[in-house]
């Protein structure tokens, strides 16, 4: 049975609803957890209390912003190629353009180690 089997069946049998007393803090780290997760509270209750494994939104984006930074260093990295291998296409540029680049390469590099940093956290 497939998940949209599951949730047909789910509405079409009589649903018993289950009271779980928290302390407001608990309710708090719940719905954040549910909304990392990228489900309503009761989706996510219940995905945990059956024991299925639930796996957090935020980390598929803090992925994409690692592999969008990734892009602009390998993008960086080209254009100091480039520069050093004296093409012609960059035969203007200037000592300081150059800084500029490489100054913006540390700071990718720096967001890069940031992201990774959250995602080790969790």
């Amino acid at each position: 049975m497939d998940k949209d089997q599951a949730q047909g069946a789910r509405i079409t049998r009589k649903q018993h609803h289950l009271r779980v007393p928290v302390l407001p803090e608990e309710a708090t780290v719940i719905k954040a957890q549910a909304q990392s997760a990228g489900l309503p509270v009761a989706a996510y209750l219940r995905n945990v209390g059956l024991g299925m494994e639930v796996k957090s939104v935020l980390d598929y984006e803090r992925i994409e912003d690692l592999a969008r930074i990734n892009g602009d260093l390998g993008r960086l990295g080209g254009l100091l190629k480039l520069w050093l291998t004296n093409d012609e296409r960059l035969r203007g540029i200037r000592v300081d353009e150059l800084r500029a680049v490489l100054i913006k390469i540390e700071r990718n590099q720096d967001a890069m180690r940031a992201i990774m940093q959250t995602v080790l956290a969790r």
